[in-house]
């Protein structure tokens, strides 16, 4: 009879593993990777912390920049289905890593290439001050999470 309140043998886990294994697709750990990296990097960025705590104990430019370009190489990657949402918070994060670089007079992020038929976020620019200002209002505005969080 087995013991219900013991530990699984190190037999059970690798079982629970194997089976774990052949249900898991890539696609589903490189979305829950990117999730990973782009809270690691808004928590790094100051802009996520837990009620109550200071966000400038954690707060890591170097870090953050690191977490921003695995994003950016993890998103041709990424599911089609999440590429939007995925975009979206890489460009939050990107103008958050801006705004910090800017004020601490540091480097500034290579841009994001723009997908082709994608507005190109200099013609924004070029079309004044309110425009690029109206598209970062917008960009601020949402908030990704991955699906099932």
């Amino acid at each position: 009879m087995h013991d219900e309140t013991a530990e699984p043998t190190e037999e059970e886990l690798r079982a629970a593993l194997e089976e774990q294994m052949r249900h898991i697709r890539v696609e589903d750990v490189i979305l829950q990777t990117v999730a990973t990296l782009v809270n690691l990097a808004a928590r790094r960025l100051g802009l996520a912390t837990a009620p109550g705590e200071d966000p400038s104990e954690e707060r890591d430019i170097e870090q953050a920049r690191l977490a921003i370009e695995a994003v950016r190489a993890l998103v041709p990657l990424s599911p089609p289905e999440q590429v939007e949402p995925v975009r979206q918070a890489l460009t939050q994060l990107q103008m958050a890593f801006a705004r910090e670089t800017q004020a601490a007079g540091g480097p500034q992020p290579p841009a994001e290439p723009v997908p082709p038929g994608a507005p190109d976020p200099a013609a924004s620019r070029a079309q004044g001050p309110g425009a690029a200002e109206d598209e970062r209002a917008k960009a601020r505005s949402k908030i990704w999470t991955p699906p099932g969080s």
